[in-house]
């Protein structure tokens, strides 16, 4: 039985890869999405070809070599999704933020915050669970959104209140407290949930 050479290993991997790659930039989203899975078998030649793509011209290119990327057990992917959270697409920006949800990295905290605000809905939410992925290392930014006086982004405001909601850190009950008291009624909402969830559910009554 003829068994190939280490070279000719080499070459068929790279031809597999090759055509995974192609796949993954061919427009066919079932057969894009079935390369993007399979690409973490190839280790770092494929990473380091994903890592290229992030910076093709061409936004859908990017845009899977992030859900690609996201595959990856790499410590070296947070850095490509931090700055791809800074792309001018926002789907490009989304799919970052997603990725940092599945790969948190506390050095994403400040491009993060400043998207919690952001009109599209479905980005500034990402940007919130991807928040609530990193535990109490976001509190106190997410405490600063809502106590800065400067800060007049309703959407910014709500979604912090909503991280800290399901992050649960005892740090945050006194800022839940006064949300809960003064803030809007979709902030009360959450602030409710996150006391609820912390033991610290109230009961009002009239004393009358």
């Amino acid at each position: 039985m003829h068994y190939p050479s280490p070279l000719q290993r080499d070459n068929l991997l790279m031809d597999t890869l090759n055509q995974l790659l192609a796949n993954l930039t061919s427009g066919n989203e079932p057969q894009a999405e079935a390369a993007a899975v399979q690409m973490i078998h190839h280790g770092k030649p494929a990473f380091s070809a994903l890592v290229n793509l992030a910076r093709d011209p061409d936004p859908d290119t990017r845009w899977w070599a992030i859900r690609a990327l996201s595959e990856f057990d790499d410590p070296d992917a947070s850095s490509i999704f931090i700055h791809a959270l800074e792309d001018k697409n926002p789907e490009i920006q989304a799919c970052a933020a997603l990725s940092l949800r599945l790969n948190p990295n506390p050095k994403a905290i400040p491009q993060l915050i400043s998207l919690l605000g952001n009109p599209d809905q479905l980005l500034s939410r990402l940007a919130g669970g991807a928040l609530i992925a990193l535990g109490f290392q976001a509190t106190q930014a997410l405490i600063n959104v809502i106590e800065s006086p400067d800060n007049m982004n309703q959407r910014s405001r709500v979604e912090a209140v909503r991280a800290l909601s399901e992050i649960q850190d005892p740090a945050s009950i006194t800022t839940l407290f006064n949300i809960y008291q003064d803030g809007s009624r979709m902030m009360q909402h959450w602030a409710e949930q996150g006391l609820n969830r912390m033991g610290m559910g109230m009961v009002f009554f009239d004393p009358n």
